[in-house]
């Protein structure tokens, strides 16, 4: 089956990981043996050939660049001139993916449409470049809101305003408060370019502010749920349905420590956690019996954010296991119309609507 996953850094991983990503991820593994500077090395999940393998044609594809100010223990740039030129260096590897005939930037629906008519063609994917659509994971690195109209010329189509930690547009993870007109005044350009807002990451406050004052297409591309996993990196179930009122698509994330409860970082593992796919089969179902539907969420993997397989389900030796997906829905009860559209059905729906 056809797979869209919404959210993959892999800019951040050909850069700072330093990986070749047109090898195949056992090549990646073998030349990361022994090294020791991250602790996902020698456990990569993703690379063009095992996207291709798993018939996972389509991506959203991040530029990421987080501005530290001097009390901000995160790691980071120490002026969002820094950051900037950060994801303009992510920018660039994509382009020269795009040269080499790795990769395809999808802007509009044309591009979108011939897209999935070249990877629905009946022949191998061996050849096909991997489609993808700019997103920027966290909103430092846009030194002021007039650079949103730069970025939208060189592609950009979706933003997420925080990350971790405070921001200078809105606040993310583990932190707190609203946006402020900072905010709001990136929030105005986002909307004159279309540019859809990507909820995921914003804390609980900034959430608000954001869907109070932004009326265009918003998704949340990797995020789980709080009822499962009582963390503010995930949404409450008052968050998941205002995002189904505004027609979102939230796509499950597959970070172990967001599946599933508990979980220490540096001492559990996958196995002894329980922590396989069907985990995130639990927080998609749960956002499902919310909207009374199936129309609302997709796949967001979140797969090399950071994290290998030490961090991800136990039975997920590669992103090309995203197929397994398929099976574990018509278990659960998922009719066929319903499995596409969780593989890659309603982020076409979403962005169909968006862009036209």
């Amino acid at each position: 089956m056809f797979i869209i996953d919404a959210h993959l850094d892999l800019s951040m991983n050909a850069l700072e990981w330093n990986r070749d990503l047109r090898q195949p991820v056992g090549h990646l593994r073998e030349r990361e043996k022994g090294m020791t500077d991250k602790p996902d090395r020698g456990k990569a999940t993703v690379s063009l050939p095992d996207l291709r393998r798993g018939n996972i044609g389509l991506v959203v594809a991040t530029q990421i660049g987080r501005y530290v100010a001097p009390d901000n223990p995160l790691p980071g740039w120490h002026s969002p001139e820094q950051a900037w030129a950060q994801t303009q260096g992510q920018q660039i590897w994509y382009k020269v993916m795009e040269e080499a005939g790795e990769m395809v930037q999808i802007r509009d629906l044309a591009g979108l449409d011939s897209h999935l008519a070249l990877w629905n063609d009946g022949t191998p994917n061996d050849s096909k470049p991997i489609g993808y659509i700019l997103s920027l994971e966290g909103a430092d690195s846009i030194i002021t809101p007039a650079y949103v109209e730069r970025a939208y010329h060189y592609g950009l189509r979706a933003l997420g305003p925080a990350h971790y930690g405070p921001g200078r547009y809105a606040q993310g993870t583990d932190a707190t408060g609203f946006m402020g007109e900072a905010g709001r005044a990136l929030l105005r350009e986002m909307e004159r370019f279309n540019i859809i807002l990507d909820a995921t990451h914003l804390c609980d406050d900034s959430f608000w502010e954001a869907l109070d004052h932004f009326n265009g297409p918003v998704w949340a591309s990797h995020n789980n749920c709080r009822a499962l996993v009582n963390h503010n990196r995930q949404f409450s179930d008052e968050q998941i349905k205002a995002l189904i009122a505004r027609n979102a698509v939230i796509g499950g994330a597959l970070d172990a420590w967001m599946m599933v409860p508990g979980w220490v970082r540096g001492q559990s593992t996958p196995e002894g956690m329980h922590c396989n796919l069907a985990k995130m089969i639990d927080h998609l179902d749960h956002i499902c019996q919310l909207a009374g539907n199936a129309r609302h969420v997709g796949i967001g993997s979140d797969l090399d954010g950071a994290f290998g397989t030490e961090q991800s389900p136990y039975d997920l030796e590669t992103i090309a296991d995203l197929q397994k997906i398929p099976d574990l829905l018509r278990q659960r009860g998922y009719t066929e119309d319903d499995v596409r559209g969780i593989m890659h059905g309603n982020w076409l729906r979403f962005l169909r609507t968006a862009w036209s």
